[in-house]
């Protein structure tokens, strides 16, 4: 009788202790980024001014510069079943706003996930074209010379 008992006080504290976890805020999503609406969208058209687009759409996310200048509105929604898993982005969003030399808009480009790479905001890093390669991995492509790194390295630069 008593090792019954024991079973329904265990069975009784484990479903009360399940069902305490559900009801706890099971699956999180989190927001991070700019969220473009199209009325704020409508007050930098194409050919609007640099200074135009930063008073109507505020500090981009990030910026490149390689021909001209583009700046980019990131937003993202990313998901995680519990608080101590690690989140999976689920949506993306990326507005592009290209310039012309002039500093006036060129083009405005909308991404997301189906279009591309995925970028890591939390690390700031962008991936990259180019193959990394290791020591071992240049000596076996014939990059490295293993002679000459040691010289070096010991300082033989005669």
């Amino acid at each position: 009788m008593k090792l019954l008992r024991s079973a329904a006080i265990a069975a009784t504290l484990s479903a009360s202790v399940l069902a305490g976890c559900q009801g706890m805020g099971m699956g999180e999503v989190m927001h991070q980024g700019y969220v473009v609406d199209q009325e704020t969208l409508a007050l930098a058209p194409v050919g609007s001014s640099r200074e135009q687009v930063l008073l109507s759409l505020g500090s981009p996310s990030s910026t490149a510069t390689f021909d001209n200048e583009v700046f980019y509105y990131i937003s993202q929604k990313r998901t995680r079943p519990m608080a101590f898993m690690k989140p999976k982005i689920v949506e993306q969003s990326v507005l592009a706003v290209y310039f012309k030399k002039d500093g006036n808009v060129e083009r405005l480009a909308h991404y997301t996930l189906q279009d591309g790479k995925v970028f890591d905001m939390i690390a700031r890093v962008t991936p990259t074209g180019g193959a990394e390669t290791t020591f071992l991995g240049q000596l076996l492509r014939g990059g490295a010379n293993p002679g000459a790194m040691m010289k070096n390295m010991l300082g033989g630069n005669n």
